[in-house]
């Protein structure tokens, strides 16, 4: 009975995005409160636990949202993104040029969400592409297959915090394992764009015009990757100091990065940076940058919080003995996170809601997949990522942002970049496998 109104309440999710295009915030209360009735826990009972859920999950990760959220606005708004491409691109040179724009893109979606980033990089394409005679769809694909990367592996993309903060797992080692799966995934994804690029063809469209920051250009590139790179190296430092041979010992070096490595402190250093690159802007020019980014922060921030709500119902149910998973291994058991994402994410297409979703499912079975350890819970959040890119296409707003700016029909957006995130997908949880061999 129990497993049935789990899939019932996931069914619900799944059509009331889809099909009535209910709000992800919405449809996952719903399904909280719902499951709640169904399973008999008394009223006050279900809203006591999903108030506890829903402000568990947000405690460590609210302000993270907030301030890596600000992070990305200032980024777009002073033109650095175009300054990190245009550095990158320098780095790695022109014959290597679609290379270039696919690990450009993966930089800037760690702060950025890939929609903007893939808006506002776009017109780099068509210039590059004049420049080396290489096809645009080949740096169409390579940016589009980088930035997805990022997007659901490293933090402090939404997502990945979102599945970290319900799973219980470490920010830093989940930044760390993240980063050696996104890149490889990351550059499959160029391999791809330099297989299938040329196969395709381009429709005639009105060239889509993004405004570009003049005063941007005076920005120096070391100080456009500083908001990026300083939060990640303190937040990777607190995971090193953590760990539980204590590396770096315990003495000022460990009290440290202890704090200023943990999240919030590690991302406002970071916004400390970003609002360093608006100094040559008037204030009337900024005054709207941080109201802006709250707001985007604020539609992620509550389906984060309702997707802990969620999941807080779901763990009074005991889903393991109810699916019979006891024998299950830790390999199979991130199989089946991965499966359960890349269901959720190809039926409804949000990355960050099957993120969410999965990881409510997922969080009860922890510890009878043998998920337990430090490195296991971040592999698990991986896995997750891993099956929330696969796939990639009609009903994903990122998928009709890549063929719209890219002049690409659907059939060729479907044939390039639906197959690169399926590709993407299966390299991502290869990878995690691999590592939960070694590790």
């Amino acid at each position: 009975m129990e497993l049935l109104i789990l899939g019932v309440v996931v069914l619900f999710i799944i059509i009331a995005t889809v099909k009535f295009k209910m709000h992800p915030i919405f449809s996952l209360t719903i399904a909280a409160v719902a499951s709640g009735f169904l399973l008999g826990i008394a009223p006050q009972e279900i809203m006591s636990t999903m108030a506890e859920g829903f402000g568990k999950t947000l405690s460590g990760i609210g302000l993270v949202i907030a301030f890596g959220t600000v992070i990305g606005i200032y980024l777009e708004k002073t033109g650095s993104t175009q300054i990190l491409a245009n550095s990158i691109l320098k780095v790695i040179g022109l014959k290597r040029s679609p290379l270039a724009i696919n690990l450009a893109g993966f930089v800037i979606s760690i702060p950025v969400y890939c929609d903007s980033g893939y808006i506002i990089l776009s017109s780099l394409n068509k210039a590059i592409s004049k420049k080396t005679g290489i096809p645009a769809l080949v740096f169409a694909i390579a940016l589009a297959t980088g930035l997805y990367s990022a997007h659901v592996f490293v933090p402090p993309t939404p997502g990945p915090l979102a599945a970290a903060a319900i799973l219980e797992a470490d920010l830093g080692t989940v930044l760390i394992l993240g980063l050696l799966v996104a890149v490889p995934v990351s550059i499959s994804g160029y391999v791809w764009a330099r297989f299938i690029g040329k196969t395709l063809n381009e429709e005639e469209h009105k060239e889509q015009v993004v405004e570009k920051s003049e005063l941007g250009a005076t920005i120096k590139p070391y100080r456009a990757f500083l908001p990026l790179l300083v939060p990640i190296v303190l937040i990777a430092m607190n995971s090193i100091v953590n760990y539980p041979t204590r590396p770096l010992g315990e003495g000022w070096v460990f009290f440290t990065f202890d704090f200023i490595g943990s999240p919030v402190i590690a991302l406002l250093v970071g916004v400390i940076f970003a609002f360093a690159l608006g100094s040559k802007f008037s204030s009337e020019q900024k005054k709207d940058w941080v109201p802006e980014a709250f707001r985007q922060a604020g539609s992620i921030v509550l389906i984060t919080g309702a997707g802990g709500a969620f999941g807080a119902i779901l763990r009074t149910m005991d889903i393991a003995s109810i699916i019979n998973l006891e024998s299950s291994s830790g390999i199979g058991g991130l199989l089946i996170a991965f499966v359960i994402a890349a269901v959720l994410k190809t039926a409804q297409g949000s990355s960050t809601v099957a993120i969410i979703t999965t990881s409510a499912i997922i969080a009860p079975l922890l510890e009878t997949f043998g998920l337990i350890s430090i490195t296991e819970k971040a592999l698990t959040v991986l896995a997750i990522g891993a099956g929330a890119m696969t796939v990639s296409h009609i009903n994903d707003s990122y998928f009709w942002v890549v063929s719209q700016f890219s002049n690409m029909n659907v059939k060729t957006a479907l044939r390039g970049h639906t197959l690169g995130t399926l590709i993407q997908g299966v390299i991502g949880i290869l990878m995690i496998l691999i590592l939960d061999v070694l590790l």
